[in-house]
């Protein structure tokens, strides 16, 4: 079998100690999935809320919350593997960390992970629109030398 490579951008990224995510961070599918994804991870996380609230008289809630929490954690990274490409497994990419659990600053797992990955994000997608503007204003000189060359 005959094999054909190039460069089609994709970069990788150390993860904390724990895997490499890879993926092309000015493909503007990317950069549309990822905001995506935020909205529906948050939606995931009101749900989650709502969830465990109904389960504050209820019994046995400390396991129904363990099963909310990885039932949460289990749409969420397959709506990040969705969005980087199912070759990025986010349970080892994380150590097998909940992405909803809490950090030791406080925040969700899943709103640090985001946060770091948001300036790679933007950065691409600027280098994407960067490129297109190039594009364009190559193409409009050229469409003016070849007109001032018929005049």
């Amino acid at each position: 079998m005959e094999k054909i490579v190039f460069d089609s951008g994709v970069k990788e990224y150390q993860i904390n100690d724990n895997g490499v995510l890879r993926f092309n961070p000015s493909d503007p599918n990317v950069y549309a999935r990822f905001f995506d994804a935020a909205e529906q991870i948050q939606q995931i996380e009101k749900d989650l809320v709502a969830k465990g609230e109904s389960l504050n008289n209820a019994e046995n809630s400390g396991e129904a919350a363990i099963r909310l929490m990885q039932e949460a954690d289990t749409k969420v990274k397959e709506i990040l593997s969705d969005v980087f490409g199912e070759g990025n497994d986010f349970d080892e990419l994380l150590g097998g960390v909940n992405l909803l659990a809490v950090a030791g600053n406080d925040e969700r797992v899943i709103t640090n992970l985001m946060q770091a990955l948001l300036p790679i994000i933007e950065e691409g997608a600027q280098k994407c629109a960067d490129q297109r503007v190039g594009d364009a204003v190559q193409l409009a000189q050229k469409n003016r030398a070849q007109r001032r060359a018929q005049k």
